[in-house]
């Protein structure tokens, strides 16, 4: 009877001893998911700022910042700088009306 109480201490102890590593494992599984999750944060905030700022021609590269400029079509930015010039033209080729001298 003697031997089985020295089998059943030594179940008891081979437990006693592995119970720290139990918890270190469930700690360290417990803090490699929230670095997880924050990780996954990290790159969905990246991803929308980096969606956000392409709409506004604004791109990060290995060197910097790129900022673009919106594409305008030639045959816009002529017509625009010629409607201008013509304005201009008209507005200073009026006669200015005539002065009377006393």
């Amino acid at each position: 009877m003697v031997r089985k109480a020295t089998h059943i201490e030594a179940k008891s102890s081979t437990f006693t001893q592995l119970l720290p590593l139990l918890i270190l494992l469930a700690i360290l599984g417990g803090v490699a998911f929230v670095g997880y999750q924050i990780y996954l944060s990290a790159t969905k905030i990246r991803d929308n700022a980096e969606a956000r700022m392409a709409k506004k021609n604004v791109v990060f590269t290995k060197d910097g910042l790129r900022v673009g400029v919106k594409h305008v079509e030639q045959e816009k930015y002529v017509d625009a700088t010629q409607s201008w010039v013509v304005k201009a033209w008209n507005m200073g080729s009026h006669n200015p009306p005539a002065v009377k001298r006393k």
